[in-house]
């Protein structure tokens, strides 16, 4: 599936009221994203709301970004993925998240992840209507998931995670399957300012064990991660200032062998961020 060279990734594409869901999604889909990008939240209809989305746009492709395993039945979500493949051809993409070992004790299991987001992969395969590899990823962080979604899906799309990740990743990938990460962005040029907003959405993340680790892989220390992160590791893996500066973090993902990179704008006031995305609107082609 072409997802695009960018794209906009959005808790409120779930969250706010379906109008105003549908209106912003419309004018995103005309300003040329390549997709957009919906988060798997706590649970919920995944399935619907990617529906919503799909429903008021044509070309632009809708993304999980990524559903939990032990929150989503993979039957389910093979049936409705293959209900929306009938309706809107293949627009859509299942993001797959093994979460942690909290979220696994909650569904009763132990956690082993890669054997079971293996094992989910296998429950895709064997529905009634399978859902194609090339219609799923994985958010896969350390280097086994990685080589599993090489493997058995179109690729990978990471959270949290610098250019130099991108080419690490690219390398142990190999060429063809897909390398979609998130990027934070603050439109913001003062650094104390921005900075804060992205201590406001990224500081619980930074206690939470496999992005610690991650970060730790990438070269950040311990120190980096304590009080919602250090101004290095928030500069690093966040992009604020103007669309220029933005635009030059896409690119530098892009030089670092990503195929698509999806943006997500913190900092704005409550309620859908459309001034934002407007102003972004430079980056979709």
């Amino acid at each position: 599936m072409d997802v695009g060279r960018t794209g906009i990734w959005s808790i409120e594409l779930r969250t706010e009221a379906p109008g105003a869901i549908q209106d912003a999604a419309a004018e995103l889909d005309a300003m040329g994203w390549g997709a957009l990008w919906i988060p798997g939240l706590g649970g919920g209809d995944i399935i619907g709301d990617a529906e919503r989305l799909l429903s008021v746009t044509g070309g632009t492709k809708v993304a999980v970004g990524v559903l939990s395993i032990w929150r989503h039945r993979a039957a389910e979500m093979a049936a409705g993925h293959a209900r929306l493949r009938e309706r809107y051809g293949s627009r859509l993409m299942l993001g797959l998240g093994v979460s942690d070992p909290a979220a696994a004790r909650e569904a009763g299991r132990d956690y082993r992840p890669l054997s079971d987001m293996g094992g989910y992969l296998d429950e895709l395969d064997a529905a009634p209507a399978p859902v194609p590899s090339d219609e799923r990823l994985m958010a896969a962080l350390g280097p086994r998931m990685v080589q599993l979604a090489a493997r058995r899906t179109a690729g990978v799309h990471p959270f949290l995670v610098t250019p130099e990740y991108s080419a690490a990743t690219r390398e142990l990938l190999g060429e063809g399957p897909l390398l979609a990460p998130y990027q934070a962005v603050v439109l913001d040029p003062d650094p104390i300012t921005a900075r804060a907003a992205a201590r406001d959405f990224l500081g619980m993340f930074l206690s939470m064990g496999h992005y610690a680790r991650n970060l730790l892989r990438q070269g950040f220390t311990e120190e980096d991660l304590a009080d919602g992160g250090s101004d290095p590791l928030i500069d690093s893996v966040v992009a604020w200032g103007d669309v220029e500066a933005v635009g030059n973090r896409v690119r530098a993902h892009h030089q670092a062998g990503a195929d698509h990179v999806c943006l997500h704008v913190l900092g704005g006031d409550s309620g859908m961020p459309l001034p934002q995305w407007r102003e972004l609107a430079a980056l979709a082609r």
